[in-house]
C-alpha cells in the first residue's frame, strides 16, 4: 500500500486493538482511521479464518464501498473476501456475494438488516468484530431502529470499534453499541480541522451568491473542487448553471440512483470533471485524491457537518483550501461553526474594481436565468 509509517490514529489505536480491547477512535478527517481498524481485524483473521468474521457499518453507500476496497487491498495477499451490502444496488447480486461466505461484510444498516431478515443462510451470530465507522452519525435517531435490530443478533462476545472525526458525548448513545471497557484514542480535539487547511469566507448577499461563486471559481482554474449545497435540487440546478457558463461540473445527491452516483464520483476521480457539486451525502469519509478546494455554497445548519465537509481536502498531510459563502441569513450558523472550532476565520474581500467587473458580467446572466 506504500504505507511507510503509521499515522497518529493508527499508532494510537492498533496496539490496543491487538490486545483485544474495544476502541473509540477520534481522529481528524484524512488521518487514516480505516487502516486503524482494518489492520487489527485482518491480523486476527490470519489466526482464526472463518466466514462472516467482521461486520463494518457506515452511514453512506459510497463510504461502505470505499471501506471494502481498502480491506480488499490490505488483505489481497491472504485471499480476503469482502461483501458490500448497500441500498440502490441489485439485491440478487448481493445474495450471490453472500453465498461466497465472505470474511468481511461492509454495509449500510438498512440493507444489512434486509438481508439478515430475508436472505437464507446469512447470519452474523458468529461475528468476532463490529465496526461503526462515522459512529456519531450511525448512533443518531436516523439509524436507531435498524442498528438496534442488528445489535440484537450480533453476539455480545465480540470486539467493537467506533471511529469518527467527530464523536458524540452522550453516554447513552455510546452504551447502545455495547462497548466493554473501551479505550479512547483521541489524536485531535473533539472538533478540529487539520493545520494544513486554509479556511476563509465571503459575506455575500443571498441574491448574488451565484455571482461570487463564479468569481471564485474563475480565480482557481484547473483546481479539483467540491461544492457543498443543502438540497438535492440545488446540486442539479447549480451543476446545470455552471456547465452553461463553461465549467466542467457534475452533481451527486441522495436522489440519484446508485449507479449514477458512482458514475459521477468516478468521473470526478478520473478528472474528467474538476467540479463536483454535492449534498452532505459526500461529506463523510470519502477519500478522493487530489481535492484542492472545498466550497460551502450553503452553510450547514449542523456545525459538525462543516468539519466533515472541509475534511475532503487537506488529507494525509497535504495542504488544502476551504471557502464559505455566508449570506445574511446564514451568519448565525457560521458563527456557531467558529465557536465549535474555537477559531475565527479570515474574511475575504473582493477588490472593488474587480468586484464591479465580475458583477457587471455575471448579474445580467443570472437575471435572465431568474426571468426564464
Amino acid at each position: 500500500m506504500g504505507w511507510k509509517q503509521p499515522t497518529k490514529i493508527q499508532a494510537g489505536a492498533i496496539p490496543h486493538a491487538l490486545q483485544g480491547r474495544d476502541v473509540i477512535g477520534l481522529g481528524q478527517t484524512g488521518s487514516g482511521k480505516t487502516g486503524a481498524f482494518a489492520l487489527p481485524i485482518i491480523q486476527a483473521l490470519l489466526e482464526h479464518r472463518q466466514p462472516f468474521f467482521a461486520c463494518i457499518m457506515s452511514p453512506t453507500r459510497e463510504l461502505a464501498i470505499q471501506i471494502a476496497e481498502q480491506f480488499e487491498a490490505l488483505g489481497s495477499a491472504i485471499g480476503l473476501v469482502c461483501s458490500v451490502l448497500v441500498g440502490g444496488v441489485d439485491r440478487m447480486q448481493q445474495v450471490l456475494s453472500i453465498a461466497k461466505r465472505p470474511h468481511i461484510v461492509v454495509g449500510t444498516p438498512g440493507r444489512l438488516l434486509d438481508h439478515l431478515k430475508d436472505t437464507k443462510g446469512f447470519s452474523l451470530t458468529k461475528v468476532k468484530y463490529l465496526v461503526l465507522d462515522e459512529a456519531d452519525k450511525l448512533l443518531n435517531l436516523e439509524f436507531k431502529e435498524s442498528l438496534d435490530d442488528i445489535l440484537k443478533v450480533i453476539p455480545k462476545e465480540r470486539r467493537t470499534y467506533l471511529f469518527s472525526a467527530t464523536m458524540t458525548k452522550k453516554v447513552s448513545k455510546l452504551q447502545r453499541a455495547c462497548l466493554r471497557n473501551p479505550v479512547k484514542v483521541e489524536v485531535s480535539s473533539k472538533y478540529s480541522t487539520v493545520d494544513t487547511l486554509k479556511q476563509e469566507w465571503y459575506f455575500v448577499p443571498a441574491d448574488y451568491k451565484d455571482c461570487y461563486l463564479v468569481h471564485v471559481l474563475n480565480e482557481l482554474p484547473g483546481s479539483m473542487i467540491m461544492i457543498f449545497v443543502r438540497t438535492c435540487e440545488s446540486t442539479r440546478l447549480l451543476a446545470l448553471t455552471l456547465r452553461n457558463l463553461g465549467f466542467k461540473a457534475l452533481s451527486i445527491s441522495g436522489q440519484m440512483s446508485q449507479d449514477k452516483r458512482l458514475g459521477a464520483l468516478n468521473k470526478f476521480k478520473a478528472k474528467d470533471f474538476n467540479i463536483l457539486i454535492c449534498t452532505d451525502v459526500a461529506s463523510r469519509g470519502l477519500d478522493i485524491q487530489g481535492v484542492d478546494v472545498v466550497m460551502n455554497y450553503d452553510i450547514p445548519m449542523n456545525s459538525k457537518d462543516y468539519v466533515h465537509r472541509v475534511g475532503r481536502t487537506a488529507r494525509a498531510g497535504q495542504s488544502g483550501y476551504a471557502v464559505s459563502f455566508v449570506n445574511q441569513y446564514e451568519a448565525e450558523w457560521f458563527k456557531l461553526i467558529e465557536q465549535l472550532l474555537g477559531n475565527s476565520f479570515p474574511r475575504c474581500l473582493c477588490h472593488r474594481t474587480h468586484s464591479w467587473k465580475f458583477l457587471s458580467e455575471a448579474i445580467p446572466y443570472f437575471c435572465r436565468k431568474g426571468n426564464s
